[in-house]
Protein backbone atom coordinates (compact mmCIF):
# COMPACT_ATOMS: atom_id res chain seq x y z
CA UNK A 1 0.00 0.00 0.00
CA UNK A 2 1.47 3.35 -0.55
CA UNK A 3 -0.52 6.82 -0.20
CA UNK A 4 0.24 9.62 -2.64
CA UNK A 5 0.15 13.67 -2.74
CA UNK A 6 0.42 15.86 -5.12
CA UNK A 7 1.45 19.76 -4.69
CA UNK A 8 3.35 22.66 -6.59
CA UNK A 9 -0.22 23.52 -8.66
CA UNK A 10 -0.99 26.84 -10.07
CA UNK A 11 -1.77 29.53 -12.19
CA UNK A 12 1.03 30.15 -14.66
CA UNK A 13 1.45 31.78 -18.01
CA UNK A 14 2.05 31.16 -21.05
CA UNK A 15 5.29 30.26 -21.39
CA UNK A 16 6.22 29.48 -17.95
CA UNK A 17 7.43 27.20 -15.77
CA UNK A 18 6.24 24.79 -12.46
CA UNK A 19 7.57 22.04 -10.45
CA UNK A 20 4.97 19.36 -9.19
CA UNK A 21 5.53 17.28 -6.34
CA UNK A 22 4.43 13.77 -5.53
CA UNK A 23 4.87 12.59 -2.20
CA UNK A 24 4.41 8.76 -1.32
CA UNK A 25 3.94 7.37 1.90
CA UNK A 26 3.92 3.20 3.14
CA UNK A 27 5.58 0.78 0.98
CA UNK A 28 9.41 1.22 -0.05
CA UNK A 29 9.51 4.29 -2.77
CA UNK A 30 11.17 2.07 -5.45
CA UNK A 31 9.62 -0.71 -5.69
CA UNK A 32 7.36 1.71 -7.11
CA UNK A 33 6.88 2.77 -11.10
CA UNK A 34 5.67 6.06 -10.94
CA UNK A 35 3.54 7.79 -13.41
CA UNK A 36 1.95 11.33 -14.41
CA UNK A 37 -1.69 12.14 -15.69
CA UNK A 38 -3.02 14.89 -16.77
CA UNK A 39 -6.90 15.32 -16.74
CA UNK A 40 -8.18 18.61 -19.03
CA UNK A 41 -11.71 19.97 -18.50
CA UNK A 42 -13.99 17.41 -20.24
CA UNK A 43 -11.66 15.15 -21.88
CA UNK A 44 -10.16 11.61 -20.02
CA UNK A 45 -7.20 10.89 -18.14
CA UNK A 46 -4.49 10.69 -20.27
CA UNK A 47 -0.59 9.61 -19.84
CA UNK A 48 2.07 12.28 -19.41
CA UNK A 49 5.29 10.63 -18.12
CA UNK A 50 6.17 7.81 -16.15
CA UNK A 51 10.05 6.48 -14.86
CA UNK A 52 11.16 3.18 -13.59
CA UNK A 53 12.06 2.52 -9.62
CA UNK A 54 15.67 3.58 -10.11
CA UNK A 55 14.89 6.19 -13.39
CA UNK A 56 16.86 3.82 -15.64
CA UNK A 57 13.51 4.25 -18.03
CA UNK A 58 11.69 6.85 -18.61
CA UNK A 59 8.51 7.45 -21.12
CA UNK A 60 7.24 10.42 -22.36
CA UNK A 61 3.62 11.67 -23.91
CA UNK A 62 5.07 12.80 -27.10
CA UNK A 63 3.49 16.60 -27.20
CA UNK A 64 5.24 16.95 -23.51
CA UNK A 65 8.84 15.68 -24.57
CA UNK A 66 11.53 18.15 -24.43
CA UNK A 67 9.22 20.74 -22.61
CA UNK A 68 8.45 18.62 -19.24
CA UNK A 69 10.73 16.29 -17.02
CA UNK A 70 10.06 13.94 -14.60
CA UNK A 71 12.64 12.78 -12.38
CA UNK A 72 12.84 11.06 -8.63
CA UNK A 73 14.47 11.51 -5.37
CA UNK A 74 13.95 7.69 -4.12
CA UNK A 75 15.81 8.81 -0.56
CA UNK A 76 12.87 11.77 0.19
CA UNK A 77 10.13 9.46 -1.39
CA UNK A 78 9.10 11.99 -4.23
CA UNK A 79 8.73 12.00 -7.77
CA UNK A 80 8.22 15.38 -9.63
CA UNK A 81 7.15 16.59 -12.48
CA UNK A 82 9.03 19.71 -13.88
CA UNK A 83 6.48 21.78 -16.36
CA UNK A 84 8.48 24.09 -18.85
CA UNK A 85 7.24 25.86 -21.94
CA UNK A 86 3.72 25.68 -20.47
CA UNK A 87 0.77 26.05 -23.13
CA UNK A 88 -2.66 26.74 -22.98
CA UNK A 89 -3.89 23.22 -23.85
CA UNK A 90 -1.83 22.05 -20.46
CA UNK A 91 -4.20 22.99 -18.37
CA UNK A 92 -5.47 20.42 -16.49
CA UNK A 93 -5.72 18.61 -12.95
CA UNK A 94 -2.23 16.73 -12.90
CA UNK A 95 -2.32 13.55 -10.73
CA UNK A 96 1.05 11.16 -9.75
CA UNK A 97 0.31 7.72 -9.77
CA UNK A 98 1.96 4.17 -8.38
CA UNK A 99 2.23 0.94 -9.87
CA UNK A 100 4.43 -2.07 -7.96
CA UNK A 101 6.29 -3.31 -11.09
CA UNK A 102 9.71 -2.63 -13.05
CA UNK A 103 8.60 -1.82 -16.46
CA UNK A 104 7.07 1.88 -16.54
CA UNK A 105 3.32 2.01 -17.92
CA UNK A 106 1.50 4.38 -19.89
CA UNK A 107 -1.94 3.07 -19.68
CA UNK A 108 -3.80 4.51 -16.43
CA UNK A 109 -5.00 1.01 -15.92
CA UNK A 110 -1.90 -0.09 -15.20
CA UNK A 111 -1.59 2.04 -11.96
CA UNK A 112 -2.45 0.37 -8.64
CA UNK A 113 -2.81 4.17 -6.53
CA UNK A 114 -3.46 7.56 -7.15
CA UNK A 115 -3.19 11.16 -5.58
CA UNK A 116 -6.41 13.64 -5.11
CA UNK A 117 -4.82 15.38 -7.98
CA UNK A 118 -3.46 18.91 -8.14
CA UNK A 119 -4.53 21.57 -10.53
CA UNK A 120 -2.24 23.42 -13.43
CA UNK A 121 -4.47 26.75 -14.99
CA UNK A 122 -2.26 28.06 -18.10
CA UNK A 123 -2.87 31.25 -19.46
CA UNK A 124 -2.27 33.63 -22.21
Amino acid sequence: QVQLVESGGGSVQAGGSLILFCAASGRTFSDYTMGWFLQAPGKERDFVAAISGFGSTIYYKKSVKGRFTISRDNAKNTVYLQLNSLKNEDTAIYYCAADLTRIPKVTQGEYDYWGPGTQVTVSS
